[in-house]
C-alpha cells in the first residue's frame, strides 16, 4: 500500500509571498512494519554489506544502564507484547526479559552496531549521494550515546554502490546486549513520498517569524504543526522545530572534520504524527493507526537528525536530539 499525504490545509506561500522561494522536498521514508531484503531501502532490515568488509563497531566506552537486554530478547518481548491475550509462561518470560542483566556482563572492546537504515538512491532521490553512489546505510550504537554526538563512533553512516557488491554478507553481527531497546528498531519496509516543505520558525528572520506567530493567533491552521516541516522519517527538507531548546540552530551545527555548516540530510522521529500535525496523516491510514510503527525512541520522544556535509558527505555526520 503507497502512502500519500493530503494536501496541506492551505498555501501558506500566498499568505507569505517570502516563503514561495524557501520550500524545499523532502521525501517522508512512511516506515510500516514488514520483511524487507537487503536489496530494498528499509528501517531496521538487512543490509547489503559486503562479505569481506569489517561490520561497523563502536569501541568508546558506555554507561551501561541495568536491565541490559539481549537482541533476540528485544525481538521476543515484542512478539509476546503484540498479542492481546499471554500464557502463564509468556507473561514469566516477559517478567525475566523486563528484569534484564548486570551491566557487569557488557563485553569490553569493540561490539557490533545495529542497522538503522538502508536508503536507495532510486527511493530517495532528495538525498546528497556521493558521485559513484546510490545507496546509504546508517547504523548505531544501541545506548543513549548516540543523542547528541558529532563525528564519533556511536553512529555511522556508509555510502556505496550497490552494484559493486558481489558477495553479501550472509549474517550480520550484533552487539550481546542492548542499552535499551527503544534504540532497536523493528525492521520496516519504506514507502517514500516526496513533499515540499517550509522552514520551521527558527530558520526564518525574526520578522517573518513574528509575523507569522502573530497570524497563527486567529488562524484555523498552525504554520508549526501543518503547515511547515513534516513529521516522522524523512530525507532531506527542512531541520525539524527545536522543542526544548531557547537558543541555537542549523548555522551552530558543524562539520567535525572541516567545520562547514551542516545541511540536513535524515530526520528519525518518535512518531509519524501527534496531535499537532495530524494532518501530515497520511490518507491511508485508518484511525487508531500506529503511529509509532518502528518503536524507536530517542530521548523522551523527540527527533534525532542528522547534518551532512555539504563539502563532502562521507564526513562523519552531525547529530543533534530536538
Amino acid at each position: 500500500m503507497t502512502r500519500s499525504t493530503p494536501p496541506r490545509p492551505l498555501d501558506v506561500a500566498s499568505v507569505f509571498p517570502e516563503l514561495a522561494g524557501m520550500s524545499r522536498t523532502a521525501t517522508r521514508l512512511h516506515p510500516r512494519p514488514g520483511a524487507p531484503t537487503v536489496h530494498e531501502s528499509s528501517v531496521g532490515g538487512p543490509l547489503l554489506w559486503p562479505a569481506g568488509e569489517p561490520w561497523a563497531s563502536c569501541s568508546q566506552e558506555h554507561d551501561a544502564p541495568f536491565g541490559l537486554k539481549t537482541p533476540d530478547e528485544v525481538r521476543t518481548l515484542r512478539r509476546i507484547c503484540a498479542r492481546d491475550v499471554w500464557t502463564a509462561e509468556e507473561r514469566a518470560e516477559v517478567s525475566r526479559i523486563n528484569t534484564g542483566h548486570d551491566p557487569s556482563l557488557l563485553p569490553e572492546g569493540a561490539h557490533p552496531l545495529i542497522p538503522v537504515a538502508q536508503l536507495y538512491a532510486r527511493d530517495v532521490p532528495d538525498l546528497p549521494f556521493p558521485e559513484g553512489t546510490d545507496l546509504l546505510q546508517v547504523l548505531w550504537c544501541p545506548f543513549i550515546d548516540i543523542e547528541d554526538r558529532s563525528g564519533s563512533e556511536a553512529v555511522q553512516l556508509r555510502w556505496r554502490r550497490a552494484g559493486e557488491v558481489a558477495e553479501v554478507l550472509a549474517a550480520a553481527p550484533e552487539p550481546s546486549y542492548v542499552g535499551t531497546d527503544e534504540l532497536v528498531p523493528v525492521p520496516c519496509v519504506l514507502h517514500p513520498e516526496r513533499v515540499r516543505e517550509y522552514p520551521a520558525a527558527h530558520d526564518l528572520a525574526p520578522g517573518l517569524a513574528g509575523r507569522i506567530g502573530s497570524w497563527e493567533e486567529d488562524a484555523a491552521t498552525g504554520y508549526r504543526g501543518a503547515l511547515s516541516v513534516a513529521p516522522g522519517w524523512k530525507a532531506g527538507g527542512w531541520a525539524a522545530p527545536f522543542t526544548f531548546r531557547d537558543s541555537g540552530g542549523p548555522e551552530e551545527l558543524r562539520c567535525a572534520r572541516c567545520s562547514t555548516v551542516g545541511e540536513p540530510l535524515l530526520t528519525f522521529d518518535h512518531a509519524e504524527w501527534d496531535a499537532e500535525t495530524e494532518s501530515w496523516r497520511p490518507a491511508e491510514e485508518a484511525d487508531g493507526a500506529s503511529t509509532t510503527p518502528t518503536e524507536v525512541t530517542v530521548g523522551r520522544g523527540y527527533t534525532l537528525q542528522f547534518y551532512a556535509c555539504p563539502a563532502d558527505p562521507r564526513h562523519p555526520p552531525v547529530t543533534v536530539m530536538q
